[in-house]
């Protein structure tokens, strides 16, 4: 039976062996379980149930990462999107008075465009069409934005009206336990460990465990919260979406939606090492596992689901099939269960695990023609905007709206495809609708 799974997941050709993709698969999902807790806090100010987010949120991801790991074989994990949740919550359901119900109903909508245009293959097509530069420039903007997160939520950095930013408080426990993990990780990965990140995960907690800085849990198990309050809700008033305001928050879901995963998606297959003549192998049927696990999470009852960028933590331990993804499916149907087990996971455990791989992602970086102007700047503005903007979707935008420009500056505006142009506009489009 294991050589029928390895040979499913062409362990051999991936240079991988089940214990390596185990610990990517662990790692990953550590990295990324505080989604669990995230996500129902911040839909949870519009009014939603915590409890059945919280299990939506778990299932949904579970799918999305089976989905992923089977159909696709990547090791890529999915889950709910962070950023079009907190749009989802504050401002459509706050800022434009939509009831959650009927913004849960605009989420359905919108994955239903998105499966279109996925059968269609015209996001597979767009894809393709990102030239290599732009492509690691994504790769490298990525690393930015999770180290920055990494940073920030270890309180390594902190908010500054003065300065924007500066160096966070080290009179703070929980500050010096993100230094530890940070230090320990950056040794054993020096040492070239196996499983470095994950060790120096499972190391700082227990020291945050040890010193009080982390509480220790109050029970093992705890029984799964109902879906009853939001499961099948969104069905039920997709009739509500009837007026313009509607349509352009439908549209929106859509388009930073559509975005923010394809930028992940590239981003970590850069990373992988799977993107061969600028292609990407199988993207279509990764495409197919988002977009199916967007529409299953708006049924169940959560904000858009995609590609979660804390996969590059398993992919920088070795995972490089879509197993890890499924060992990720596993873990979160578990979580629902040990959901006290899980409040160990602070963010100062994952902070250093986030920096370090922005260290390895940034590597994508040696790959962008620096020296040709016209390809350096949007490549420069696509890896600044996304920590700046602390947005994927709006440092692509930045981007790709620059691309052209400097290209037809530079007299090689030629060799720009339709495409690009296509996306420049869409781009101008979207950002314009954001800031309405």
């Amino acid at each position: 039976m294991l050589n029928s799974i390895a040979k499913y997941f062409e362990f051999d050709e991936r240079n991988t062996t089940f214990r390596k993709e185990i610990i990517a698969g662990i790692t990953t999902f550590v990295s990324m379980v505080y989604i669990l807790f995230v996500n129902p806090n911040v839909l949870g100010v519009s009014g939603m149930d915590k409890g059945a987010v919280f299990t939506a949120t778990a299932l949904a991801s579970a799918f999305g990462c089976f989905m992923m790991g089977f159909i696709a074989n990547y090791p890529i994990a999915i889950s709910a999107s962070l950023g079009i949740n907190a749009f989802f919550a504050y401002s459509v359901v706050i800022g434009m008075k939509v009831s959650w119900q009927t913004a849960l109903a605009g989420v359905f909508v919108a994955s239903v465009i998105f499966m279109i245009l996925t059968a269609l293959k015209l996001r597979e097509k767009i894809i393709d069409s990102i030239p290599a530069d732009l492509k690691a420039a994504i790769g490298g903007g990525i690393g930015l934005f999770i180290a920055f997160i990494g940073l920030s939520d270890g309180g390594l950095v902190t908010a500054n009206k003065d300065t924007l930013v500066s160096l966070g408080s080290l009179h703070v426990g929980t500050t010096w336990l993100t230094i530890f993990g940070l230090l320990i990780t950056v040794v054993l990965m020096s040492m070239r460990i196996p499983g470095a990140i994950f060790i120096g995960m499972v190391l700082n907690a227990i020291l945050g465990m040890v010193t009080g800085l982390i509480p220790l849990p109050h029970q093992w198990v705890s029984s799964i919260p109902s879906l009853k309050p939001t499961f099948g809700v969104a069905l039920s008033h997709i009739g509500d979406i009837n007026s313009v305001q509607l349509v352009v928050v439908v549209l929106t879901f859509l388009l930073v939606t559509f975005f923010d995963t394809a930028g992940t998606l590239v981003g970590l297959a850069e990373q992988a090492g799977f993107i061969k003549n600028n292609k990407i192998p199988r993207i279509g049927h990764a495409l197919i596992a988002d977009s199916s696990t967007m529409l299953v999470g708006s049924v169940l009852g959560t904000s858009p689901m995609g590609a979660f960028v804390e996969s590059s933590a398993g992919i920088a331990v070795g995972g490089r099939t879509g197993f890890t993804a499924v060992i990720v499916g596993i873990l979160f149907i578990l979580g629902t269960f040990f959901s006290p087990l899980l409040t160990v996971i602070t963010s100062q455990v994952t902070a250093p695990a986030l920096i370090i791989v922005g260290i390895l992602m940034a590597q994508a970086l040696k790959s962008v023609h620096w020296e040709q102007f016209e390809i350096a700047a949007p490549a420069f503005i696509t890896l600044v905007g996304m920590p700046l903007t602390y947005s994927i979707a709006d440092g692509i935008a930045l981007g790709f709206i620059t691309y052209p420009i400097t290209m037809i500056a530079a007299r090689r505006g030629k060799e720009v495809s339709a495409m690009m142009y296509g996306l420049a506009i869409v781009f101008v489009i979207f950002l314009w609708i954001l800031n309405n």
